[in-house]
């Protein structure tokens, strides 16, 4: 595989495949694992940007969408599946071991980025598989909706909140106070939910690299410190 191009790549996961956008920079140390939010897919504007920006921190990225095409359709109607944790979570495990046991990929330390109800499916699926996720990072997240997991997250945790969305700070909160690992809450001044502010996204790339450097390393002392 060229590992200086993003690729579209098919992961089957349980009954269905799932598409995803990856991107391994050359001697990357880690690869992110994006897990999307509510009515969001890979081809999110925000993700991409810090995919990008992860990429240039020589950061490999996988942009994969938890559901199906028809599973999306359905999800335009009802919202129902975008709130479905265990549904996505178990999707998310699928594709951690896919890439654990894929040769181009199984080399590299594993995080997972969550953006608002994806924060919830990454946190469960780092609480199920303990031995791979190495770090966490929540954008704008909803970990309250992984509340039974988040006693079991072992993988440093930092959870990035917008300062004007207040009821989502109060939650994180709340689940900072659950996690037993490292963990860390990081708050964008004047951000809103979506981070839609001048230079806001900016931060929570800088944030999320700064995190996933410091603890996706070859081999894992960060993660235990």
């Amino acid at each position: 595989m060229d590992r200086h191009s993003e690729h579209v790549v098919h992961v089957p996961a349980g009954p269905v495949t799932l598409e995803g956008n990856l991107s391994l920079p050359p001697d990357a140390p880690g690869l992110v694992l994006f897990a999307h939010g509510s009515g969001s897919s890979r081809h999110s504007p925000r993700n991409r940007y810090v995919a990008a920006r992860l990429n240039e921190a020589n950061l490999a990225t996988f942009l994969v969408d938890l559901l199906t095409a028809e599973e999306e359709r359905i999800d335009q109607v009802t919202a129902e599946l975008r709130f479905n944790i265990g549904l996505l979570a178990d999707r998310l495990v699928g594709v951690t071991d896919w890439l654990g046991a894929s040769p181009d990929t199984s080399g590299l330390r594993l995080g997972y980025f969550g953006a608002s109800t994806g924060a919830g499916a990454a946190l469960v699926a780092a609480a199920e598989r303990p031995d791979q996720a190495a770090a966490v990072v929540s954008r704008g997240g909803r970990p309250d909706l992984a509340a039974l997991a988040l006693p079991r997250v072992r993988a440093p945790t930092l959870l990035v909140v917008g300062g004007a969305d207040t009821q989502v700070i109060a939650l994180n909160r709340s689940a900072l106070v659950a996690l037993r690992g490292e963990k860390e809450l990081a708050i964008v001044p004047g951000a809103t939910h979506l981070f839609e502010e001048p230079g806001a996204l900016d931060e929570v790339a800088d944030l999320a690299a700064q995190w996933f450097l410091r603890h996706l390393i070859s081999d894992g002392s960060a993660s235990t410190s």
